[in-house]
C-alpha cells in the first residue's frame, strides 16, 4: 500500500509539471495580449498631452520586455520568463518595485487569515445546516434553509459587500467602512489595542465571505446525507431498534464526512490565494488586492507570479484531496 501511494504521488507530481508549465504559457500569452500593458497606462497622459511620443513609449516598452506582442515575442519572453523560474526569480513587479515573490508572501498573511476564519465558521454554519434540512427533508427547515442558500449563492460579490457597508457601517456605524486601522487609534496604543481594532476591521469582510459560502457547503451536505439516509445499512440501524441521533450522527454522519474531507483539501487556493473582489471592496491590503491592482496595471511579472503560485496551490490541493479521500475511505484504492 505504501509503495503503491508512493508511486501514485510520484507520478501525480511528474504530471503537475507538465499541467504547470501548460498553464504558465496560457497566463503569459493572455497577459500579453491585454489591450493595454503597464507602460501605456503609465504613460497614457503624457501621450494625451503630447509630452512623450510614441517612439519613446516603444523604446521603454522594449526595456520592460513588453516591445513586440507577436508570436515571435511572445515566445521569447516567455522564455527568458520561464528560464528566471528555473534560477527561483519570478522578476520584479511592476507597480510595486519589489520581487514578485515578495510581494507575494509579505501579502499573503492578512488573507491567509481572513479566508481560514471564514472556513471555519462556514463549516461550522454550513455542515449542521445540511444535516438538518436532510433529516427534515421538506419540511420548513428544509424549504428555509435552501431559499437562504440559494440567495447567498445567488447574491455577487460587490452586491453583498456594498450592502454590508451601508447597513452596518453608514446606517448604523457599527463597523468600519474599510481598511484596517482607525484613523483615531493612537500611535501610544498597545499590541493588544491594534489586533482587536485590525479584527473590529475585519468583521464585514469575513462575514461576507462566509455568506457568499455557506450555501454550496449545505446543499453539498444536505445531498451527501440524503444518499446516506436512503443506504441500506441505515435502515438496519433503525431496524435493530437505534436512536434517531445515534442513527444519524454516529452512523449517517460519518459517511457524509468523508466527501467533505476532499473539499477542505481543496481551499488551499482560496486559503492563500486571497478574495480579490472582497478585499477590493474592504480595502483590504491583503494578496487579492494586489493582484487586482497588477491586473489593473497590466503588471505582467506580478500576474505571473500570483497565477502560477494559485496553480501550483491548485495542483498540490487536488494531490492532497486524493490522497485524504482514499485515506478516510477504505473502499478507495490508490492505482499504480
Amino acid at each position: 500500500m505504501k509503495n503503491s501511494m508512493l508511486r501514485y504521488v510520484i507520478k501525480r507530481l511528474l504530471l503537475a509539471i507538465v499541467i504547470l508549465i501548460g498553464v504558465s504559457v496560457i497566463i503569459y500569452s493572455l497577459s500579453r495580449l491585454m489591450p493595454q500593458d503597464y507602460i501605456d497606462k503609465k504613460f497614457e497622459s503624457q501621450i494625451t498631452q503630447g509630452l512623450i511620443s510614441r517612439d519613446e513609449v516603444e523604446r521603454i516598452k522594449e526595456l520592460y520586455g513588453l516591445g513586440d506582442n507577436s508570436f515571435a515575442g511572445i515566445l521569447l519572453g516567455y522564455l527568458k520568463w520561464i528560464g528566471n523560474v528555473f534560477r527561483g526569480d519570478l522578476g520584479t513587479s511592476f507597480i510595486h518595485g519589489q520581487k514578485v515573490t515578495t510581494v507575494i508572501f509579505e501579502n499573503m498573511g492578512i488573507s491567509f487569515g481572513i479566508a481560514f476564519v471564514a472556513m471555519i465558521l462556514e463549516f461550522l454554519i454550513a455542515v449542521p445546516l445540511g444535516i438538518k434540512a436532510a433529516t427534515n427533508q421538506y419540511g420548513k427547515v428544509d424549504y428555509t434553509a435552501t431559499v437562504l442558500a440559494m440567495m447567498g449563492i445567488s447574491l455577487p460579490t460587490f452586491f453583498l459587500g456594498a450592502i454590508m457597508i451601508k447597513i452596518f457601517s453608514v446606517d448604523l456605524g457599527w463597523f468600519p467602512v474599510n481598511g484596517l486601522t482607525s484613523p483615531g487609534l493612537s500611535v501610544d496604543a498597545t499590541g493588544w489595542e491594534r489586533f482587536w481594532d485590525m479584527m473590529w476591521h475585519l468583521v464585514l469582510p469575513m462575514v461576507t465571505l462566509v455568506i457568499l459560502s455557506i450555501g454550496g457547503l449545505m446543499r453539498y451536505t444536505r445531498t451527501n446525507m440524503l444518499e446516506v439516509l436512503n443506504a441500506d445499512y441505515i435502515r438496519t440501524a433503525r431496524a435493530k431498534g437505534l436512536s434517531e441521533k445515534s442513527v444519524i450522527y454516529k452512523h449517517a454522519f460519518r459517511n457524509t464526512m468523508i466527501p467533505l474531507v476532499t473539499i477542505i483539501a481543496g481551499t488551499l487556493p482560496s486559503l492563500f490565494g486571497g478574495a480579490m473582489i472582497t478585499e477590493q471592496i474592504f480595502a483590504i491590503p491583503g494578496i487579492g488586492l494586489k493582484a487586482y491592482e497588477a491586473l489593473q496595471g497590466g503588471d505582467v511579472p506580478f500576474i505571473m507570479g500570483y497565477n502560477m503560485f494559485l496553480a501550483i496551490l491548485t495542483v498540490l490541493g487536488t494531490l492532497l484531496s486524493d490522497i485524504m479521500y482514499a485515506v478516510v475511505d477504505p473502499r478507495v484504492k490508490i492505482t499504480k
